[in-house]
């Protein structure tokens, strides 16, 4: 039978990969790259970084696929996805059938980690339901992006005993601050946190985390909302992307 490895490498920073995320790269026969186009290409490069840095198994090969673009036009948000994921589960299942023999192992380099905003398992989930090639798979976890804002804000994620709520820009006015003491928000195309009106609400910002390019921003939301979407979109255009994260945060600890 064949063997999928999914292993989380951190978000950017070589040194985030964990002993055990470099052994499992170690004992593939192939490692599978997604290529993003051009735009995106550094991401590419970080992986192809990481392979070459620490991969040491002479007989492993690497193989580049590009992933299919995300259609939304004239579609729902979650039909859209759906129609995305169908097309990656496509071009994994060739990877799986053509790049792969009988007894061999091939591993996905994931960004951050598989479990959080990642969809790599749900997509091979959906291969092994097409049936037409056998393989079983494991999951190495790899350092999220959460774990890396709080790290260079130096920050505990939590209020001392009180609840933290991860959700997407889209939802974020259903959590915060009205549900949510602390709100953990990815996904955020439209800049939500520009929306919320509360002058006790602080933000801790970061986009390129774990990269050479690195920014972070924090303080009263209200006084650098504005600063932070100067900063988004300065560094989208001159990166030609971006991969932010946000943490909302109201209260103190010991407050009842």
């Amino acid at each position: 039978m064949k063997n999928i490895l999914i292993v989380g490498i951190g978000t950017g920073n070589p040194e985030h990969l964990t002993v055990q995320a470099i052994n499992a790269l170690n004992t593939a026969n192939v490692l599978f790259i997604p290529t993003k186009g051009e735009a995106k290409a550094q991401l590419a490069g970080i992986r192809r970084d990481i392979v070459s840095r620490y991969v040491t198994r002479a007989d492993s090969r690497v193989v580049e696929f590009a992933v299919p673009v995300r259609q939304t036009a004239e579609r729902s948000y979650h039909h859209s996805v759906d129609q995305w994921h169908a097309a990656i589960a496509t071009a994994y299942e060739r990877l799986l059938l053509e790049e792969l023999v009988e007894g061999q192992t091939g591993a996905f380099l994931v960004w951050g980690d598989p479990m959080l905003y990642d969809s790599t398992i749900r997509i091979v989930e959906r291969v092994r339901a097409l049936e037409t090639v056998a393989f079983d798979y494991s999951v190495i976890p790899g350092i999220t992006s959460i774990q890396a804002l709080a790290a260079s804000h130096r920050i505990p994620l939590n209020l001392v005993g009180k609840p933290v709520e991860i959700t997407t820009g889209r939802r974020l006015s259903e959590s915060f601050p009205q549900r949510s003491e602390t709100a953990v928000v990815m996904l955020d195309g439209e800049q939500a946190f520009m929306k919320i009106d509360d002058p006790d609400a602080w933000i801790y910002w970061g986009a390129y985390l774990g990269t050479e390019q690195e920014i972070v921003i924090s303080g009263r939301l209200a006084d650098v909302r504005d600063d932070i979407l100067k900063s988004r979109a300065e560094a989208r255009a001159r990166h030609g992307w971006i991969m932010d994260i946000y943490l909302l945060q109201k209260g103190a600890d010991f407050e009842e």
